[in-house]
């Protein structure tokens, strides 16, 4: 039986752009693509005449073959073995073609050229302050751009990269010994499919420049360490023509004089005098929003735990806001001069004279510890 024309198979003309070959081989596959034609017997033979034919006409040299001797330049039963015919599989042709739709590499040769550019990560320090309130803050990226000069075509302006004469634009050259056939990147396109004979005096054919630009972050409020935020296309410049990359924040929030942080909940210690312990009073206690007054009742313990609501922090996920909890921390006095000291002997003496209701605490543990010693002899 004889072969359609691989033109006519998918329906374009002999003087088609690759481009237009390609455009009109994915409409095609799409329309017999067995997914869409289940148990469609005739289908299914349409869409392998339409893989036959794209794998022609989408190679260059198989394509110049075809054009000078028909199907006999492409038969590989009637050229000795020599190329052509169906030899990959669906995923090979798919991955080439649709591979720019749906984000894939490519799997031949020079179309995989096209690169997304890298990702970026710029480390960030900050203050309590500011990572609680938000800021906005100027940072300065090294990176890579395109090249103005080319618009990243890595060529001198005026002039264009060539179709690699080696690869004929594949990329990938196939070496066959005997019955083995082993296919290998271009030694000359190094897989880029084409080569720059006369390249940009800036990018030095790159087509990417190294260039530090300066850009304005808004950290919003309520971050904390460990924190991302997600520029989206302002890392790399891809190769190419493909995207730029993505440039990631990452917040490290410097340790407070004053507060501890954990999650939406502050933390801080203050120090409170004997006098103010025993007896109590009133206390000014710092928060972010300004000083705010707490009472101490009489006969606090050091160590105790006082809670204000609201005093903490907004997450910057949503969410009810944290709390500030301050620990009183009981100090002793120190410097004391003969008279204080005198003075705190008569306190001790009353302390100790027929009760111990005053240091149930002190008592209590002593009681403990005597009756663990007589409990082992």
């Amino acid at each position: 039986m004889s072969k359609r024309d691989y033109y006519e198979v998918l329906g374009v003309s002999r003087d088609s752009s690759d481009r237009d070959i390609k455009k009109a081989f994915r409409r095609m596959a799409m329309k017999y693509h067995p997914d869409r034609n289940p148990d469609d017997k005739e289908a299914e033979e349409s869409f392998k005449e339409v893989n036959e034919a794209y794998e022609v006409l989408s190679d260059a040299q198989k394509k110049a073959a075809y054009d000078q001797y028909g199907h006999a330049g492409v038969d590989p039963n009637m050229r000795g073995g020599h190329g052509g015919g169906f030899e990959g599989n669906f995923s090979d042709i798919f991955g080439d073609v649709f591979g720019d739709i749906f984000g894939g590499g490519g799997g031949r040769g020079g179309r995989s050229s096209v690169q997304r550019g890298a990702d970026l990560r710029y480390n960030m320090e900050m203050t309590l302050e500011e990572a609680v309130r938000g800021v906005e803050k100027e940072i300065r990226v090294p990176t890579l751009v395109g090249c103005e000069t080319c618009d990243g075509s890595g060529a001198k302006p005026g002039t264009s990269a060539k179709i690699c004469g080696t690869c004929g634009g594949q990329g990938q050259v196939r070496m066959q010994q005997g019955f083995f056939s082993v296919q290998q990147t271009c030694p000359t396109c190094h897989g880029e499919g084409k080569v720059i004979s006369d390249p940009c005096n800036d990018c030095h054919g790159h087509g990417r420049i190294e260039k530090t630009k300066t850009l304005n972050v808004k950290i919003p409020a309520g971050v904390d360490t460990g924190d991302r935020i997600r520029l989206a296309g302002e890392g790399e410049a891809g190769t190419h023509g493909g995207p730029a990359g993505d440039l990631y924040v990452q917040v490290h929030v410097k340790d407070h004089p004053i507060f501890e942080r954990d999650g939406k909940h502050l933390y801080c210690e203050v120090p409170i005098s004997f006098v103010d312990a025993a007896l109590g009073g009133e206390l000014e206690v710092p928060t972010l929003d300004g000083r705010v007054k707490l009472k101490v009742p009489s006969e606090t313990q050091t160590g105790k735990m006082f809670r204000l609501r609201g005093k903490g922090i907004s997450p910057v996920r949503g969410g009810s806001t944290g709390d500030l909890l301050v620990k009183v921390v009981v100090e002793t006095p120190v410097n004391l001069s003969s008279r204080q000291k005198e003075l705190l002997r008569e306190f001790q003496d009353e302390m100790e004279q027929g009760t111990h209701k005053h240091s149930p605490k002190k008592h209590g543990f002593f009681d403990s510890v005597k009756k663990f010693f007589e409990d082992m002899t």
